[in-house]
């Protein structure tokens, strides 16, 4: 019996053993993805600035420039845009952000067709399938490693089409915002209407040609969307970020049980050897 209980454990050692092995290389992988996901982010927001800066000066030269995707109304249908991933092994990476979603809306809303959602992640889409919500996009759109703006553009678009056409009057976007390797917080923030956009201000010495208004018209669509894509870019990092710490917890627990199972192990030997000692003994007892 005691035979079979250490070599059971054993087993349970070598099997925990491979498992760590796992875990430990995909940790490996996650922290080598995160600083390349990290680069690109960083890489990304002198662009990001630039337009900004761009915008804000347009704005700025002229009081009296108008545009939908700056003007407030009243709020009656909401879009909401969640980035999830497209796969799991990232700790509470998604489960959190639905959890929040859902407490959210349920607190806002009476019943789902008080709003559409728009979902960027294969996790996202099929856990959101099952819920009765009005999805806009009716095909999953994956969010590779890579992910490159034409995989996005357009949900992004039609998302920001019905704002212009008024079937929703506001935009508001749900992700992990990357804080540091062990920190990702859920956000949720409004895209449309924009209230303020931060930039250079100062007074600019050159002229827009067609116009500044037809120069507002064309970027402000433009700005919207490498906005969302940058919040992905965040959600991305996120996410690599969430799956190294999860593997790292994973493959420390490995290495606990290992050594509980060690400790064990050993007991159950140690009793297997006593009770061989204590019948030899007994044998050679009885011949006497």
């Amino acid at each position: 019996m005691a035979s079979g209980t250490a070599r059971d454990i054993k087993n349970k050692i070598e099997a925990t053993r491979k498992t760590s092995q796992i875990t430990k290389a995909m940790n490996m992988v996650s922290a080598s993805k995160l600083r390349r996901a990290e680069k690109k982010m960083r890489d990304y927001r002198p662009f990001m600035k630039n337009l900004q800066d761009t915008i804000a000066q347009i704005l700025n030269s002229n009081l009296d420039l108008q545009h939908k995707m700056l003007e407030k109304r009243e709020v009656k249908k909401t879009g909401y845009l969640l980035i999830t991933s497209d796969r799991g092994l990232a700790g509470g990476y998604n489960n959190n952000l639905f959890r929040q979603f859902l407490k959210d809306v349920k607190e806002k809303y009476k019943t789902n067709d008080d709003y559409y959602l728009g979902i960027i992640g294969s996790k996202g889409y099929y856990y959101f399938q099952a819920q009765d919500v009005n999805i806009i996009n009716k095909n999953i759109i994956n969010i590779r490693d890579d992910i490159q703006f034409i995989d996005i553009v357009e949900l992004i678009q039609k998302m920001i089409d019905m704002y212009i056409l008024e079937e929703v009057d506001e935009i508001i976007i749900y992700y992990n915002k990357y804080i540091n390797t062990i920190r990702q917080d859920i956000t949720a923030e409004k895209i449309l209407p924009i209230d303020t956009i931060e930039g250079d201000k100062r007074q600019i010495l050159y002229e827009f040609e067609p116009s500044p208004q037809q120069v507002l018209n064309v970027l402000m669509p433009i700005y919207i969307q490498n906005m969302i894509y940058g919040f992905i870019l965040n959600a991305k990092t996120s996410e690599h970020a969430a799956r190294m710490t999860a593997m790292k917890s994973a493959t420390d627990n490995a290495m606990e049980i290992i050594e509980n199972l060690t400790l064990h192990y050993n007991r159950a030997r140690q009793a297997a050897i006593t009770q061989e000692l204590t019948e030899i003994v007994s044998g050679a007892a009885a011949l006497k």
